[in-house]
């Protein structure tokens, strides 16, 4: 009977420390300020989320495991050095954002390498008459948008209108 009254508190304190880091998304003032206040493992909550990511495949693309992923974003492991360099890596997070909350959430410019590896995993599987298209269509892409980026133009309708 103990055992069972341990596991659900247990239990329960998980959940509080699980809401406890919900409530700071939507308490918190917004602006980068609120992500100084966080610890780093409410970072990384943060981080899962926005990228829309569920545990097994956040942890899965930093190499560790589920319940260990789960240990971190309750707060009952700390974070190493390790897991921070595999997180900025696989995510192109901004290491500063990560360890202190202070800049961007992620880099500029870079290409995290989950994307690379799925691009790749993908390109690997398709015909060789597809390969070569695919390569086509890339090079062109990359002229067109040096093309216009040389002539001012905007490449995306997301991108800022250049003056």
């Amino acid at each position: 009977m103990r055992d069972i009254v341990n596991n659900e508190f247990n239990e329960i304190n998980n959940i509080a420390r699980q809401i406890k880091v919900l409530l700071l998304f939507y308490v918190m003032k917004k602006g980068p300020e609120k992500f100084v206040n966080m610890s780093i493992n409410q970072r990384i909550v943060f981080l899962r989320h926005n990228l829309k990511l569920t545990q097994k495949d956040f942890a899965k693309k930093v190499c560790i495991s589920t319940s260990f992923q789960a240990s971190i974003e309750i707060e009952q492991k700390k974070v190493l050095d390790r897991h921070i360099k595999l997180i900025v890596s696989a995510f192109g997070v901004n290491e500063a954002w990560l360890r202190t909350g202070e800049g961007e959430m992620f880099e500029k410019d870079v290409t995290p390498d989950y994307k690379i590896t799925e691009t790749v995993e993908i390109f690997k599987q398709l015909n060789p008459f597809f390969q070569d298209f695919i390569l086509q269509q890339l090079h062109k892409l990359l002229e067109y948008e040096k093309t216009s980026k040389k002539e001012g133009k905007r490449r995306h309708p997301s991108d800022k209108k250049s003056n």
